[in-house]
C-alpha cells in the first residue's frame, strides 16, 4: 500500500515537473513572438498560446470570483460586474476604458460623429498656425535644403500619422480589422504590455506634457516678442509684455471644457489666413527686390539642426490623430483627408517661407512679421497677439487633462486625491495648480525668451519623438506580420533619420540657448 502511494505521488511530481518544464520552454521560445519582431514556430506559438490562454482564463477566473462577491455583498450590482469581468483584462493589455461607458451603460460612440472635411479643418488647424511664421528663419539657414525638408516633414508626418491610426486595428478571425485601441497611450501601452504594461502610456504622457506646456510657452513668448516690436516707442520690455499677455491668461485656470473657447476657433483660423496674406501680398509688391542669389544649396551646420526642429514642430498633430479618426462618420475617408490637409500645408508653407525669405533675405528674423515696415507691423502682430492669447487656452486645457488624468484620476492608481468634488466644482488646491500651470509658462517665457530656439528645441525633444520616432517603433511592433518589406524600410528609415534629427536638434538648440544668454543675443 505504501509503496502504492509512493508510486502515485512520485507520477504526479513527475507530470508537475514536465508541465512546468513545457511551459518555460514554450514562454523562452514564444517570447520574440511576444514581442512582436520575430514569429514563432507553430510548435512553439502553440505551446505559448495554451500557457497564454491558462494565464487568462486564471487571471479572468479571478476577476470574475471578485466581481461575484462584491455582487452578492452589494445586491445592486446585476449585469455591471459581468461587463467588468470580461471586458477588463485583455491580452494586449488594451481593453476598453471604463471611460468609454457612459453611466447607463452605452458607449460613448453615441456622439455627434464629424464629417471628413471637419476632421480636416481641425488638423489644418493644428499644421498650419501661429509657427508658421517661424518657417522663413528655417530657409535662412538652411537654403533650398530647407525647402526640401518643408516637403519632406509634410510626407513623413502624413505617412506616419496613418501607420499611427493603423496601430489602433487588429484584424478578427474573418480578417477584418477592428478597432480595439483608443489612444496614443492606448497603442504605447500595448507595445510594452507583457513586462511594462504602463509604462508606453507614461512615457507618450509625458511627452505629450512637455509638448502641450511648450506650446504655452511659445504663445506667451511670442505675444511678449510682437507687441514689443510693434510699439517700441513704448517704454515696456519684452518681458513687461508677457506679463500682461499672462494676465490676460489667468481666466484659463477656470476652464471646465473649451465650449467656449470653441467658438473663437473659426474666427482666430481665419484672421490667421488674412494675415498670411497681407504678409505674402507686401513681399509681392517687393518681387523686383528679391535675393535669389541669398537662396543657395549650402547649409549652416550649427543653426540647420535648429532649422529642422521648427520645421518639424509646424506639423506636429499626431496627439490628437486617434482621437480625431475615432470621432469620423467615415474612418476610411482618414486617409484622404490626411492626404489633402497635408499637401496643403506644404504648398502653403513652402510658399509663405520662399516668398518671405526672398524679401528680407539675410535681413530675415526669428518671427517674420517683425521684418515689417512699422505702419503694418503694428496691425498685423496686433491680429497675432489676439490669435496667439485665443490659442493659448487648447493646449493648456489639453495639458491639465493629461495631468488630472494620469496624476489625479487614475482610479486608485492616482497619486494624489481627486482635483473635483463630489458635485464636480473644482476644489481650491485644483485651481491653485491650474494657476500655478499657468504661472510656469510666464516664468519660462520671461527667462527663455527666444522663439525660434525654443520651438527648435520643443520639435527636436517631442516633435520628432511623437511624429516620427514612437509611430514607427510601434508600427513596427504591432503590426510586423502584416508589413511588406517596403514598410519595414520605411518605417526604419524614419525611425533612424528622426532620431539623428532629433538628437542634433536638440544639443544644437541647447547650445543656440546658451550662447544667447552667454553673449546677451536678443531675438
Amino acid at each position: 500500500m505504501a509503496h502504492l502511494i509512493r508510486h502515485k505521488i512520485s507520477n504526479k511530481l513527475t507530470n508537475a515537473a514536465h508541465t512546468v518544464s513545457n511551459k518555460s520552454q514554450a514562454k523562452v521560445s514564444g517570447v520574440f513572438a511576444r514581442l512582436g519582431f520575430q514569429a514563432a514556430t507553430d510548435e512553439e506559438g502553440l505551446g505559448f498560446a495554451e500557457c497564454d490562454d491558462l494565464d487568462y482564463d486564471y487571471r479572468q477566473g479571478m476577476q470574475m470570483d471578485v466581481l461575484r462577491g462584491e455582487e452578492e455583498e452589494g445586491g445592486d450590482m446585476e449585469g455591471e460586474g459581468e461587463l467588468e469581468g470580461d471586458t477588463r483584462y485583455q491580452r494586449d493589455g488594451t481593453g476598453p476604458r471604463q471611460s468609454t461607458l457612459k453611466s447607463g451603460g452605452s458607449l460613448e460612440e453615441d456622439k455627434p460623429k464629424i464629417t471628413s472635411w471637419e476632421a480636416g479643418w481641425n488638423v489644418t488647424n493644428a499644421i498650419q498656425g501661429m509657427f508658421v511664421l517661424g518657417l522663413p528663419y528655417a530657409i535662412l539657414h538652411g537654403g533650398y535644403l530647407g525647402l526640401f525638408l518643408i516637403i519632406f516633414a509634410a510626407v513623413v508626418c502624413c505617412y506616419t500619422g496613418k501607420i499611427l491610426i493603423a496601430c489602433l486595428y487588429e484584424e478578427n478571425e474573418d480578417g477584418i480589422k477592428v478597432r480595439v485601441r483608443d489612444s496614443y497611450v492606448d497603442i504605447a501601452n500595448a507595445c510594452c504590455a507583457p513586462r511594462f504594461p504602463a509604462l508606453g502610456g507614461h512615457v507618450v504622457n509625458v511627452a505629450q506634457i512637455i509638448e502641450l506646456v511648450m506650446t504655452c510657452i511659445l504663445y506667451v513668448v511670442v505675444s511678449g516678442n510682437l507687441m514689443y516690436n510693434s510699439f517700441p516707442s513704448f517704454p515696456v520690455s519684452q518681458k513687461a509684455w508677457s506679463v500682461l499677455a499672462t494676465a490676460a491668461l489667468l481666466p484659463c485656470a477656470f476652464l471646465k471644457n473649451l465650449k467656449a473657447v470653441s467658438k473663437f476657433s473659426l474666427l482666430c483660423t481665419l484672421a490667421h489666413f488674412v494675415i498670411n496674406i497681407l504678409v505674402i501680398a507686401y513681399c509681392l509688391s517687393r518681387a523686383r527686390e528679391w535675393a535669389w542669389e541669398k537662396v543657395k544649396f549650402y547649409i549652416d551646420v550649427k543653426k540647420f539642426p535648429i532649422s529642422i526642429g521648427i520645421i518639424v514642430f509646424s506639423y506636429t498633430s499626431q496627439i490628437f490623430l486617434p482621437s480625431l479618426e475615432g470621432n469620423m462618420q467615415k474612418p476610411s475617408e482618414f486617409h484622404c483627408m490626411m492626404d489633402w490637409t497635408h499637401i496643403s500645408a506644404c504648398v502653403l508653407k513652402g510658399l509663405f517661407a520662399l516668398v518671405a525669405y526672398l524679401t528680407w533675405a539675410d535681413a530675415t528674423k526669428e518671427v517674420i512679421t517683425d521684418n515689417l515696415p512699422s505702419t503694418i507691423r503694428a496691425v498685423v502682430n496686433l491680429f497675432l497677439v489676439a490669435k496667439a492669447l485665443l490659442s493659448y487656452p487648447l493646449p493648456f486645457f489639453a495639458a491639465v487633462e493629461v495631468l488630472e488624468k494620469s496624476m489625479f484620476q487614475d482610479g486608485g492608481r492616482a497619486l494624489f486625491p481627486d482635483c473635483y468634488g463630489p458635485g464636480g466644482q473644482l476644489k481650491t488646491w485644483g485651481l491653485g495648480l491650474r494657476v500655478g500651470l499657468v504661472v510656469f509658462t510666464l516664468l519660462m517665457a520671461v527667462f527663455v525668451p527666444h522663439f525660434a530656439l525654443l520651438m527648435g528645441l520643443t520639435g527636436s525633444l517631442t516633435g520628432a519623438g511623437l511624429c516620427f520616432l514612437l509611430p514607427s517603433l510601434f508600427h513596427l511592433k504591432l503590426q510586423w506580420r502584416n508589413l511588406l518589406w517596403h514598410h519595414v524600410f520605411f518605417d526604419v528609415s524614419i525611425f533612424v533619420i528622426g532620431g539623428i534629427c532629433a538628437i542634433s536638434g536638440f544639443i544644437h538648440s541647447i547650445e543656440g540657448l546658451i550662447e544667447a544668454y552667454k553673449y546677451d543675443i536678443h531675438d
